[in-house]
């Protein structure tokens, strides 16, 4: 059965040294939109999920509680590079967002920044961020998303086989996603190449409004 948790691990371990050529500029305008969204405090805990060598870094706040996490060493090594760099009282490892040894309502805003089209499992991924989260703690997402209104064409599930095997899965819906997970969407705008790439800002339901609203 192909693996695609250590063929991820694998590829982006060959891709860190040449990442920040490919993902930097391409991205620096619709990560500072996202996370300029975020209701940002002195001393929150914030934790970066498939934080990558550390791009979303130069937009976040100093004055924060930082921790980094993704599946390939190679970018971990790179991220705390740049964290140390920037200043940023930060720790950082490897390890795997559908199972994160963090405990439960630890954070207070989490990053999921090009990582939901590239999980093998991003409800799980999502699951695991709700858990994490405080029950105020807000979640921001920068992805490519299939628009809400409908399922992905055929032409668009028949390349996404292509896609998906390269880099990244091009039919997954956030709204979706997000809500069945137990997060309410705050915010939802496009911020490049159209409505591909959209920002979501979205906070944790607690128990009680889940239950009303369905959930």
């Amino acid at each position: 059965m192909f693996n695609t948790t250590a063929w991820n691990r694998l590829r982006y371990n060959l891709y860190a040294p040449v990442y920040d050529t490919v993902a930097d500029r391409v991205f620096r305008r619709a990560r500072r939109k996202a996370l300029e969204a975020v209701d940002w405090s002195s001393g929150q805990r914030v934790l970066i999920l498939g934080a990558g060598t550390g791009l979303d870094l130069p937009y976040l706040p100093r004055d924060i509680e930082l921790h980094g996490t993704d599946l390939s060493p190679a970018m971990v090594a790179r991220f705390r590079t740049r964290a140390d760099k920037l200043g940023f009282d930060f720790t950082t490892q490897v390890m795997d967002a559908e199972q994160l040894d963090y405990p439960d309502d630890h954070f207070d805003v989490v990053i999921m920044h090009l990582i939901l089209a590239v999980m093998p499992n991003p409800t799980r991924g999502l699951s695991e961020a709700h858990r994490v989260l405080s029950s105020n703690g807000q979640l921001c997402v920068m992805d490519k998303f299939q628009a809400d209104s409908h399922p992905a064409s055929w032409g668009r599930r028949a390349l996404n086989l292509v896609t998906s095997a390269l880099a990244t899965d091009i039919t997954r819906q956030a709204r979706p996603l997000l809500e069945d997970a137990g997060f309410s969407i705050v915010r939802d705008e496009p911020v490049m190449m159209g409505t591909l790439f959209r920002a979501l800002l979205a906070c944790k339901i607690n128990p009680v409004d889940a239950q009303a609203r369905g959930h």
